[in-house]
């Protein structure tokens, strides 16, 4: 199918993500909420019989607030599920999803993309060796460069609390080997594109490796070696950036606490993490269910829910669509902001 002179209204491409899990849930929960605005071409990839069987069986259990799926715009991908391997197959069929999906997007110059939560051990038994949909994107795109960046608005305050991750999904044992001054600037240049966007002179903090930041070389080296020297030679290229740190991993996120909570808190732009735990776990913390994932460095924008699959809570009703409101929220956002604006 052709979407590229449907209209000219901002779209939003859905994949569905894994099927057995709550992605369909959540999706037709949070197409229904008074969140999201109504003036969005959304278009679903996935399949139609399962979304029209999840929508009936919500129904049953009692939830009134869900979007029909006869009403909605989807391209429906008919992958035929094995009843052998039926972990494998939704696997596989959440693969395609996500790659139809990204085909659709880049045929529109004013579009996001929002994923469904998906299994990586799943794809892995499907065939598909990813360690998960941001490492698919870049490659779909053709770009080497990009960022796993957490981002959420704190509905206290509406100030937007972002955290950058270094190094993704690795092993912690590994995250040492990979962590080098290049990876690091080439981070702070996409933190920086995508801070600007919303502010002048952004305030980016750097979290240490090591607890303390290494103590000056008592409690680990890589900050007293490398990582300091490197701060400082990006930031003398990047005098409009005011850069902090590297600062103690169990104190970054305090200032975060607070400007999420109390509007007359000093806020900050963002903060560089080292890897994904140090991370996510504050984010997880202070947001809640209001946090997003979102790939910076793709010619369009990119979000996700900041959780997974949800395997045993799926097919009960149960499972929360905030951080899908918020994905689908910030996707609008992002891409309504004129120095956002993609143009792929």
């Amino acid at each position: 199918m052709n979407y590229q002179n449907i209209n000219k209204k901002l779209k939003i491409v859905i994949s569905v993500g894994d099927e057995s899990g709550i992605g369909p849930e959540i999706i037709l929960k949070a197409l229904c909420s008074h969140e999201i605005p109504k003036n969005i071409d959304f278009i679903l990839v996935g399949s139609k019989k399962n979304l029209i069987y999840t929508y009936r069986h919500l129904k049953s259990l009692g939830l009134k607030n869900l979007a029909n799926p006869k009403n909605l715009k989807i391209h429906d991908l008919a992958i035929s599920l094995s009843d052998n391997d039926t972990k494998s197959s939704y696997g596989n069929s959440s693969f395609y999803y996500l790659t139809k999906a990204i085909e659709i997007v880049k045929q529109y110059p004013n579009s996001a993309l929002v994923t469904g939560p998906i299994c990586k051990k799943s794809w892995s038994l499907a065939g598909h060796y990813f360690s998960g949909q941001t490492e698919v994107l870049a490659k779909s795109c053709g770009v080497r460069k990009v960022g796993m960046l957490f981002t959420a608005k704190s509905p206290i305050t509406g100030w937007r609390f972002n955290t950058l991750l270094a190094t993704t999904h690795i092993a912690l044992c590994e995250v040492p080997k990979q962590l080098t001054a290049e990876l690091i600037h080439s981070k702070l240049d996409l933190f920086k594109d995508f801070c600007n966007t919303f502010s002048d002179k952004p305030i980016l903090k750097v979290a240490g490796l090591n607890p303390h930041a290494g103590e000056e070389g008592i409690l680990g080296h890589e900050e007293k070696d490398w990582l300091n020297d490197a701060l400082i030679t990006w930031n003398k290229k990047n005098r409009d950036i005011n850069l902090l740190g590297p600062l103690s991993p169990d104190s970054c996120w305090n200032s975060s606490v607070k400007a999420w909570n109390d509007k007359k808190a000093e806020k900050h732009d963002g903060i560089l993490a080292m890897y994904h735990d140090q991370g996510l776990i504050p984010m997880k913390v202070i947001a809640l269910h209001y946090s997003v994932n979102t790939t910076i460095g793709l010619p369009f924008i990119r979000t996700s829910p900041d959780h997974g699959t949800g395997f045993d809570i799926a097919g009960k009703g149960i499972a929360q669509s905030q951080s899908m409101i918020e994905a689908i929220k910030t996707a609008i956002e992002m891409t309504n902001n004129s120095r956002l604006l993609n143009t792929h």
